[in-house]
């Protein structure tokens, strides 16, 4: 879709300074104590309005709703599939599915250094099919049951589940949103994003174990904690898993988006709450007014992350109305034709660090650079483990700076920027060689 050059008229000026401020306070959330959606939900609407003024003014009025119409799309499909699978993992959280597995590996009484260890391995699997944020705060909940006494180690532990989880996300279309847009967009199929696989894991090897030596010596003292999983836990993790599988053969086999299996999966889901609500009886579910076992399944679906999927819709409609006053073009060949795109590529991994990489990567999407098959993987590396290189570039990130407040800090992650920077040279290294035959 060909937009028109208006990037140097008053309307294209005043939404780039719109978008720019909406974004700073996106970035000063931490300190304003504002959801990071608001702001940009309005320069949102304003950017449109301006968009639509500035077509209007050149008779092309009739453009504005078909480029609209395509952002609302992409948003809608983004949303619905993040929502079904929120509400999947709100309910194996409910069902204590996450309470019973840190509670095993709080009691195995592990070294601090097998503590390290244990939770960087688990944070780099269980991520590409629980997704990076879930798997971020489910570790780093273990390291500060276990050392909440040992800052120092909390603090290193939890850079070292950052890196491991947006490492472990790279390499699966629902480990980060970046690659389940890239996904989604059919750039890249399911069992391609495979190949990124050993970079990801150099990605997190590296820094963790130049960190492993850093660890103290000893042994927390012992903790004794219980949960067990809820009646349905189990089955739920598989009907998790079967919707996984029935987005990707929706999308690799009959041709349709995977938002269709993953809604029909959440439809699946309903129906085994409703077996939920009238046969669990277990105590631990007593909602009060004399009702025990009732569980609610649109109770799950009412704890997603509305904050998250409401600024996604800001980011994607914001970054769209630039695009159509023909910045992203502006962009695009300035990376893309005149960097060339792997330099463009390994760039937009660094400004995904220092902004997000959801704005970053649906922009990329966006401009629809010509690169080769190669040249769409690291770019999808690139966004998903960039986030690493500080603490405020990813939502695990953020996310752990909240859980272990003071403690796991900006400077903290800060001072092993440069062993995290190094393991995202040896990825893009390792992308470069290994997918040579396909850049």
């Amino acid at each position: 879709m060909e937009n028109l050059d208006l990037t140097g008229t008053g309307f294209g000026i005043t939404a780039l300074i719109l978008f720019v401020f909406a974004y700073a306070l996106v970035i000063g959330e931490e300190y304003l104590h504002m959801r990071k959606s608001k702001s940009v939900m309005v320069v949102a609407g304003v950017i449109w309005v301006l968009v639509a003024i500035a077509y209007a003014s050149i008779g092309q009025t009739d453009k504005v709703e078909e480029i609209l119409d395509h952002n609302l799309l992409e948003y809608g499909k983004l949303f619905l599939f993040l929502l079904a699978a929120m509400t999947f993992i709100n309910t194996l959280e409910e069902r204590q599915v996450f309470a019973a597995l840190r509670s095993k590996l709080v009691s195995k009484g592990f070294s601090l250094y097998g503590i390290f260890w244990t939770t960087g391995i688990l944070a780099f699997f269980i991520s590409p099919i629980a997704d990076n944020l879930t798997t971020a705060l489910l570790m780093a909940a273990v390291l500060v049951s276990v050392a909440a006494d040992r800052p120092k180690f909390v603090a290193m532990g939890c850079v070292n589940i950052v890196v491991a989880a947006n490492a472990g996300g790279a390499w699966s279309p629902f480990g980060d949103i970046t690659t389940l847009m890239v996904w989604q967009a059919g750039w890249v199929k399911f069992t391609e994003f495979f190949a990124l696989f050993l970079p990801s894991v150099l990605n997190w090897l590296v820094p963790a174990v130049i960190m492993s030596f850093f660890v103290e010596q000893g042994k927390p003292a012992a903790r004794s904690d219980s949960a067990t999983v809820k009646q349905g836990g189990f089955v739920v993790l598989g009907l998790f898993i079967a919707t996984i599988a029935m987005a990707v053969i929706f999308h690799n086999s009959l041709h349709l988006p995977p938002v269709l299996g993953m809604m029909t999966g959440l439809g699946v889901l309903k129906l085994y709450g409703w077996h939920l609500k009238m046969t669990d009886r277990d105590p631990r579910n007593d909602i009060g007014e004399g009702s025990i076992g009732r569980f609610d399944i649109f109770s799950q679906l009412q704890r997603s992350e509305w904050d998250t999927l409401m600024f996604f819709y800001g980011v994607i409609l914001c970054v769209g109305g630039l695009g159509a006053f023909g910045y992203l073009a502006l962009v695009s060949e300035l990376l893309y034709t005149d960097m060339g795109a792997t330099w463009a590529n390994v760039l937009v991994g660094i400004l995904s660090a220092l902004v997000d990489n959801i704005p970053v990567m649906f922009a990329v999407l966006t401009m629809q650079p010509e690169m080769s098959h190669g040249q769409w993987l690291l770019v999808t590396l690139t966004a998903g483990v960039g986030g690493s290189l500080l603490s405020i570039g990813s939502a695990a990130g953020v996310a752990l700076m909240g859980q272990a407040r003071g403690i796991y800090t900006f400077a903290s992650h800060l001072k092993w920027t440069w062993a995290v920077a190094l393991g995202y040279v040896v990825s893009i290294w390792a992308h470069l060689w290994i997918n040579a035959a396909v850049m």
